[in-house]
């Protein structure tokens, strides 16, 4: 293994695998992602989840055999459930789902910029809808590590039908995930982040809890392009809720990196406005927070927890750095 920038050794997916990926369908990052997914959703299961002394942790309730998660957006209709606890995940999110089927945005929605260690996309909530979601979830039945499922809004539905449509992904879904993502910071559904105002969010939220009489926890996925303020009056919303916990943080419209267009950039240039953002909700809320964005290093993980998450997941860091990535973070945040 030769050294990578970080310091350490470069693994055979960094060296040999993700070159051929990254070159492969003609280079064109959605295709290599659709194909990936078909390769994982053929790989067997495992019974019993990567667990080593110290990681297994209980946050809102729920028993995570590791801190280290899949972010939603990476396997949006749970097609390749089996496949990522065995890679070390101690949880996965899929979405995120809406109550319609809808193809997403145009094509091309998804760009990489490897010297950046980060992807932009646009890729529109592209998904085969709440009801299929559902059947698939049935007929595979329970994981060996918790599932949290993303709802979002369906572009057909106006902001003023939102709520209904998210509460019918809700029942749909109901007896099926551990927890609930609320995804209301996505850039790529228009209008979809002003339901991150307080008067559009209490009525999500408050219309959520009616429908939730188990108790299952339910989380709002914030913006990092939130003022203080407006994420302050955010909180207090899901405070008065009873919400269970934040996911700091959805994916960003600045433009640190040169990149000339629409979409949400994620990876390694969010890292630092992330845990800005994990700091501020921990301090302002108290409540549990799953802190996501730039990890891309084993150590970044245990930033995260340093700042107050209590929980993280991946997505650009595990598309640029494999398996290992998981299995070291994993490593890294246990408790001795």
């Amino acid at each position: 293994m030769a050294p990578d920038r970080g310091g350490g050794t470069v693994s055979v997916y960094e060296s040999v695998v993700r070159p051929v990926l990254f070159r492969w369908a003609g280079g064109d990052a959605e295709s290599v992602h659709e194909r990936t997914l078909g390769v994982l959703a053929r790989m067997p299961g495992v019974r019993r989840p990567h667990s080593p002394p110290g990681a297994r942790r209980t946050v809102f309730g729920v028993d995570f055999p590791n801190p280290v998660g899949l972010a939603a957006g990476m396997d949006k209709d749970g097609r390749a459930l089996r496949a990522w606890p065995r890679l070390g995940f101690g949880f996965v999110e899929v979405g995120t789902v809406t109550r319609h089927a809808q193809p997403g945005n145009e094509r091309p929605r998804l760009f990489r910029l490897p010297e950046h260690e980060a992807i932009v996309n646009r890729m529109g909530f592209n998904n085969a809808g709440a009801e299929a979601l559902a059947a698939r979830l049935r007929a595979l039945g329970p994981l060996p590590v918790p599932l949290g499922i993303s709802l979002g809004k369906s572009k057909v539905t106006p902001l003023t039908g939102a709520v209904e449509d998210y509460v019918t992904s809700f029942r749909l879904l109901y007896d099926l995930g551990a927890y609930f993502a609320v995804n209301v910071s996505s850039p790529n559904t228009p209008g979809l982040r002003q339901l991150q105002d307080k008067a559009q969010m209490s009525a999500l939220l408050g219309a959520l809890r009616s429908e939730n009489h188990a108790r299952r926890p339910i989380l709002v996925k914030v913006a990092p392009d939130l003022t203080d303020t407006a994420l302050g009056e955010l909180l207090d919303v899901c405070l008065g809720f009873g919400v269970a916990g934040l996911i700091a943080t959805n994916t960003t419209i600045e433009r640190p990196v040169p990149f000339d267009g629409p979409g949400g950039l994620s990876g390694r240039p969010l890292a630092a406005r992330a845990l800005e953002v994990v700091r501020f909700v921990v301090k302002e809320s108290g409540l549990p927070v799953i802190g996501v964005g730039g990890i891309t290093r084993p150590e970044h993980a245990q930033r995260m927890l340093d700042a107050g998450a209590s929980l993280v997941q991946l997505y650009t860091g595990f598309i640029y750095h494999g398996p290992r990535l998981v299995r070291r973070a994993v490593a890294a945040t246990r408790s001795v």
